[in-house]
């Protein structure tokens, strides 16, 4: 996608689809320049100007620009209803009068984000384009940017959110690949963090349904140019390439730990409900579920083991009637999906038994010596893209384990 510089605040909407853009019936988001990418870029670095007075900005004078011309009378009248009162003199401040330093750092932000938009599959929306998913544009403190790499046009369609515990049970990962799986066949994108254990479990089987499913979206707590964890990386480029990974942070933003809770107001935002798979009593899982309740969005629950710690958030929403006890995806789909044809829970229920089934049969194949994965899809009579994915998740159950040159090795664990 080319960016030029529009004239005046960078609004003038783009005069055609960038070329790698997806189908005409998605519009393409507004192209913006140079100039109108650092100004978005300053008000987001602003000091003393969070996610939720930044967004309070936008929604009353519609665009930063317009932002750093207002008399400091508004400024401070609309930064009053959102922050405390010592901290509304000093961001007022800070937006009428910029250090230089800041000026400079959104330049050059704005100078790597031109670059990196130059690749295919690259966009970059902001809060005020018309192409902005408009489910996320209508949560308190939406994000003013949103990076995004891949089929975007996922961000538009019915979404579920699985959120959980990264060091999952065994249990928890097939739950979430499970649910993900059944989920995505009936239509729903998956929605989640890329984390370890439940997130990326969520990833794989929503993946797992191939062309037929929905697919997923990663949205990160970090630059869109910064795949993490590590670990993950192999799970984030193929969702890059079948999916979506969108992100609201500058290219370049390392993992820091506040990120991690304030993007999941995206991960909920996106979604028609969450679904809460293993989570502790303090746990970030929980964040999610709070953002989502506060967005008007539908809270579920997977239940677990009076006894397990990692049951003990779960728990605690059901019993607080801030989320639904569900059990099959059927129970998740008659919410979210309430239209789906009859005769679907059936189809889906045999699609879980398929998985399961195709599960073992991989398993069985691999028996106690490392082979390929091409020999394994031929082994357990599977298509080389079931396979790989069915890996992935017994690879993040920690059922197998990958060898240098994509060799896979049987774990002996508690079994499927």
């Amino acid at each position: 996608m080319q960016a030029t510089d529009p004239p005046a605040s960078g609004s003038q909407p783009a005069a055609s689809p960038a070329a790698a853009g997806p189908g005409p019936a998605l519009a393409a988001p507004r192209v913006l320049g140079r100039a109108a990418i650092a100004s978005w870029l300053r008000l987001q670095l602003t000091p003393g100007v969070g996610v939720t007075a930044g967004a309070e900005l936008i929604a009353e004078f519609s665009h930063p620009d317009r932002v750093f011309q207002a008399e400091p009378g508004d400024l401070h009248r609309v930064l009053a209803e959102v922050l405390a009162g010592s901290l509304v003199a000093p961001a007022v401040q800070a937006l009428r009068s910029p250090p230089a330093a800041l000026l400079d750092e959104a330049g050059r932000l704005a100078d790597a984000t031109l670059r990196w938009l130059e690749q295919p599959g690259h966009a970059l929306m902001a809060l005020d384009d018309p192409a902005f998913p408009p489910q996320l544009r209508q949560i308190p403190a939406a994000p003013l940017l949103l990076y995004t790499r891949g089929r975007r046009e996922l961000l538009y369609r019915p979404a579920a959110a699985i959120v959980g515990a990264r060091n999952a049970s065994v249990q928890g990962v097939e739950n979430a690949d499970r649910f993900a799986a059944a989920l995505s066949a009936a239509g729903l994108v998956i929605v989640s963090g890329l984390a370890l254990g439940i997130d990326a479990a969520a990833h794989a089987g929503g993946l797992a349904a191939g062309p037929e499913g929905a697919g997923t979206v990663a949205v990160l707590g970090t630059g869109i140019d910064r795949l993490y964890p590590a670990r993950n990386r192999e799970l984030a480029l193929r969702i890059a390439a079948e999916g979506c990974i969108v992100s609201e942070y500058p290219l370049g933003t390392p993992p820091l730990p506040d990120n991690f809770p304030r993007r999941n107001r995206i991960i909920s935002g996106l979604a028609r409900g969450v679904l809460v798979i293993e989570a502790a009593a303090q746990s970030g899982s929980l964040i999610t579920a709070r953002y989502a309740l506060n967005q008007g969005r539908e809270v579920f629950a997977v239940p677990g083991s009076i006894h397990a710690t990692l049951s003990k958030g779960c728990h605690a929403l059901i019993r607080a009637g801030q989320a639904k006890l569900v059990e099959t995806a059927a129970d998740v789909l008659e919410d979210m999906l309430p239209d789906a044809p009859r005769g679907a829970g059936a189809e889906r229920q045999q699609a879980t038994v398929q998985l399961r089934a195709e599960l073992e049969a991989l398993l069985l194949a691999l028996g106690h010596d490392p082979a390929p994965a091409d020999a394994l899809a031929l082994r357990a009579g599977l298509s080389a893209a079931d396979a790989h994915s069915h890996l992935l998740a017994l690879e993040l159950a920690g059922l197998v384990e990958r060898l240098p040159g994509g060799i896979f090795q049987r774990l002996h664990r508690r079994g499927l």
